[in-house]
């Protein structure tokens, strides 16, 4: 008890130096958290991606589609449970800057194969009885305000002209990490448009950016993949199958060097609060050189002396951890509505707690490594030669 005391004692004694130190370590944990954070919001895809779903895309590249009449001989294959369609949009909503993932879907098939978008039965019914109809995800609607009957306006980019949509129905993620922030309309709707506006060739109509496939039985995903994949080998289209988690994880790879950077920082981070850290208990030890070797000659060992350093550093470091942890949710939902839909998914995980939990209590251990050496090591006589 008393040992503890003397430790929080010592460690009030400069509140100025304490409660500055203290500071740096929140600013370091929250920026820490946050960064980590983003990393995971960048994995988010990839992570929530589902065991048994396939993706058929174009062998060459996701910028060449497939011809719709795949689709049925893919669900011929043993082992495919369900299959559906998508296609990229790529349009603007009033601005650039208001950027969000939209979707022409096979809507009698698409929430069957993505069976983690929760939609109420009738507003389903309404969508799908609606060719101009749109589902939007609940994170979409939040940030921009739609609600069922409003028409959201989009200026096509790949497809020319201004498309009007009425939200028929929101839909809301079986988990936290589902993905909510996507706008998805009849694929049916911008074929038959575009062919009545565009002379009638395969390269316009009739064709789809991806397929996803439920199958059966993960174990068997490379044996499908594989049977698909040659089904189509040698042909005007020929595709590659993989698992979701893998066309996920393609996307995450074009911005792998974003993501290092950022992981990067992270560590910076903990470096500079490290050298802050050891640069105040140096201050404080060298501080109480004389009092250290008083505690000596009264008989009190080394591990003692090292003990009374160690201890103000690592309450230093988690104060100022638990404050930081605690103040990493408010920044990281203030950050969220920031970005808008740029990041689908983005909340602090239980994995970014403990590491910072775990970064804040080895930056306290690292920090008092070297004053606490020099200390217990110290002579008396040499301790005592500063007292005047």
């Amino acid at each position: 008890m008393h040992f503890l005391k003397l430790i929080l004692r010592n460690t009030l004694r400069h509140k100025l130096r304490t409660g500055l130190t203290v500071l740096g370590i929140i600013v370091a944990i929250v920026a820490f958290g946050l960064l980590r954070t983003v990393v995971d919001a960048w994995y988010s895809g990839a992570e929530g991606s589902s065991e048994t779903r396939l993706v058929t895309r174009n062998a060459i590249s996701l910028v060449f589609h497939l011809p719709i009449k795949y689709q049925e001989r893919i669900r011929k294959i043993q082992g495919v449970m369900e299959i559906t369609h998508a296609s990229w949009f790529g349009g603007v909503y009033i601005s650039e800057k208001n950027f969000f993932p939209q979707f022409a879907i096979d809507a009698k098939t698409y929430f069957d194969v993505y069976s983690e978008y929760i939609i109420p039965p009738g507003d389903l019914t309404a969508f799908i009885i609606d060719r101009k109809g749109c589902v939007v995800g609940r994170k979409l609607a939040d940030v921009y305000g739609f609600k069922i009957g409003d028409t959201v306006p989009l200026r096509g980019t790949i497809y020319p002209g201004t498309w009007k949509f009425t939200v028929r129905a929101i839909y809301d993620g079986a988990e936290a990490k589902t993905d909510t922030s996507q706008f998805f309309f009849h694929w049916d709707y911008l074929n038959e448009t575009r062919k009545r506006v565009t002379a009638r060739t395969e390269r316009t109509t009739d064709w789809v950016g991806v397929y996803a496939i439920n199958i059966s039985e993960p174990s068997r995903a490379a044996e499908i993949s594989s049977e698909v994949d040659a089904m189509f080998g040698n042909s005007l289209a020929e595709t590659r199958t993989e698992t979701e988690k893998t066309f996920q994880l393609g996307f995450v790879s074009m911005t792998e060097a974003i993501v290092v950077a950022i992981r990067i920082v992270s560590y910076v981070v903990l470096l500079i609060i490290l050298a802050v850290m050891a640069n105040t208990m140096a201050m404080t030890a060298r501080e109480r050189t004389s009092e250290y070797a008083t505690l000596k000659a009264l008989g009190f060992n080394h591990r003692f002396i090292a003990g009374l350093i160690y201890g103000e550093s690592m309450i230093i470091a988690l104060v100022g951890a638990l404050i930081g942890i605690l103040l990493t949710f408010p920044v990281a939902n203030m950050f969220s509505e920031k970005v808008g839909t740029l990041f689908p998914v983005f909340g602090v995980s239980a994995e970014t707690i403990y590491m910072q939990a775990i970064a804040a209590l080895a930056v306290g251990i690292a920090a008092a490594v070297l004053p606490a050496f020099r200390s217990a090591q110290i002579s008396i006589a040499d301790g005592l030669r500063g007292i005047r």
